[in-house]
């Protein structure tokens, strides 16, 4: 007889619901969110696993990959379907929940989720580490102009490495100003410093990678695109058709049909809100900064003046995803001329 299980994984405690192929409950348990106690209770001889599922969540991946090392047939259920599926409980438990993907496994009615190898998570590790520090340091140097124009010391346009000396030249009179504008200054530094650091090792990871280095042939696609690309996508086989990417970025429009009623809306929005973003600023690029032609350019262009540079961009965006999979795909490097590449549907 095949069995199922649901994992309800919380940061303390995991729920367990073991059901045979009929839904009977066979077992309940909770236990800690810990591999160790988790294969205690799902490495049992006399059950035989068809699939066990948990949620997507903080600790999924670090789980999931302990499960699938023993060669258990676990499976990663996307957040959002999960919960739509389980909100016809009356009543939300941990319990119930483990039961309720417990019964998910047993149907069928599940909607899997990639989990990303071990690389890529580092990868994006030294992505959001990067933006975060960029982020914070960007933050000081607004606050500092905001707070500095209340006492009418304008900073004016100054270049990153020139900010610094420009405000100490603007508070050089203030004793009292500097006192309050020192410390922040000091955690600027240091925030710069360890950005540059970290975008050293950005580069480095780039130089040494060959898939970045192709779909940094692409226009629009510099080294931190490139390297969020590599670490989103992860398996470029676990997409059957390159069209498919823009969708699972969220850049393809949200439908809905009922009865009379077939409207196409805004884009879903759904998915990584990071690639989202790069995809964005890399088709931004190509549209008002590459000064270099391109079939591509040209076809966006042509989007710009029919629809608007804004449906443009998220065209734009769209098909440099379909692009960049496809050359990661074919081990090929971006054409520029119509002549040399057959047309890519968007």
């Amino acid at each position: 007889m095949d069995y199922f299980a649901g994992l309800d994984v919380s940061v303390k405690e995991t729920s367990v619901c073991i059901v045979d192929e009929t839904g009977k409950i066979v077992r309940e348990v909770k236990v800690a969110s810990e591999p160790e106690p988790l294969l205690a209770v799902l490495t049992n001889p006399t059950l035989q696993f068809r699939r066990i599922g948990l949620e997507a969540g903080p600790l999924s991946q670090w789980l999931f990959s302990a499960l699938a090392e023993v060669e258990l047939p676990v499976i990663c259920v996307e957040t959002r379907h999960m919960r739509a599926v389980l909100k016809a409980q009356i009543n939300k438990t941990d319990r119930n929940d483990a039961r309720g993907m417990a019964q998910m496994m047993r149907v069928g009615l599940y909607r899997p989720v990639h989990v990303k190898t071990l690389r890529s998570q580092k990868l994006r590790m030294l992505l959001t580490h990067r933006k975060l520090l960029q982020s914070k340091a960007i933050a000081i140097d607004n606050d500092l102009r905001g707070t500095l124009r209340n006492f009418g010391l304008k900073v004016g346009m100054v270049s990153v490495a020139k900010f610094e000396a420009r405000i100490k030249e603007l508070i050089e009179n203030f004793s009292d100003l500097a006192l309050l504008v020192e410390p922040l200054l000091v955690v600027r530094r240091a925030l710069r410093e360890q950005l540059g650091i970290l975008h050293r090792r950005l580069l480095a990871v780039v130089r040494d990678d060959d898939v970045c280095r192709r779909l940094m042939t692409v226009p629009g696609v510099g080294p931190v695109v490139a390297l969020t690309y590599r670490a989103t996508v992860d398996v470029p086989a676990r997409f059957r058709k390159s069209k498919s990417v823009g969708a699972v970025f969220g850049l393809t429009s949200a439908k809905y049909q009922s009865g009379e009623i077939d409207r196409s809306g805004a884009i879903s929005r759904c998915g990584d809100e990071m690639m989202r973003t790069m995809l964005y600023e890399a088709a931004q690029t190509v549209l008002f900064r590459s000064a270099k032609w391109s079939w591509l350019k040209a076809w966006a262009m042509k989007i710009a003046r029919r629809r608007g540079t804004k449906k443009a961009v998220v065209a734009l965006a769209r098909r440099l995803a379909v692009i960049m999979h496809r050359i990661w795909v074919d081990g090929s490097e971006f054409r520029w001329t119509r002549e040399q590449i057959a047309p890519v549907a968007a």
